[in-house]
């Protein structure tokens, strides 16, 4: 059986790393998560991935390497509570872009709790694509802009 890596400082990791909102009490959380998640898929591990947040006031040691490392580090928000922002600074670091989706995409939060008990549906009838895809073009602009 082959020895398991474990990453350090110094090696090789993402140029730069996403801390997201995934609140998933929330259409906006939710937007946020999948939008950085196509950030990803589009353009790839080696240009950017995203960050454990809960791992950030942990003191992971991997997790904080990696942020350290960054060339930027951004935080995408679903609303203006900013619980990614406020972590990833609380934790020592200084967001190089702060992103919040009902402010820079003018989303409207819905509460996904409102239904319970009338009327279920599934999560992602909660979630507009064209939210997650120009939440995703705002990310990739921040990432790609020198």
């Amino acid at each position: 059986m082959a020895e398991e890596k474990h990453w350090q400082e110094g090696m090789k990791t993402h140029e730069n790393i996403i801390f997201s909102c995934f609140g998933g009490l929330s259409n906006t959380g939710i937007t946020s998560a999948l939008a950085c998640l196509e950030v990803v898929k589009e353009l790839g591990l080696e240009k950017v991935a995203i960050g454990c947040l809960g791992a950030i006031p942990l003191n992971v040691a991997p997790v904080i390497g990696k942020t350290k490392a960054a060339k930027k580090v951004i935080t995408v928000d679903g609303c203006p509570f900013e619980c990614a922002k406020k972590t990833v600074e609380q934790s020592g670091f200084t967001p190089t872009k702060s992103i919040v989706l009902v402010r820079d995409i003018g989303m409207k939060k819905k509460a996904l709790h409102e239904d319970i008990g009338e009327n279920i549906k599934g999560v992602m009838e909660y979630v507009s694509q064209d939210d997650v895809k120009k939440a995703k073009e705002l990310i990739v602009k921040a990432i790609l802009e020198e």
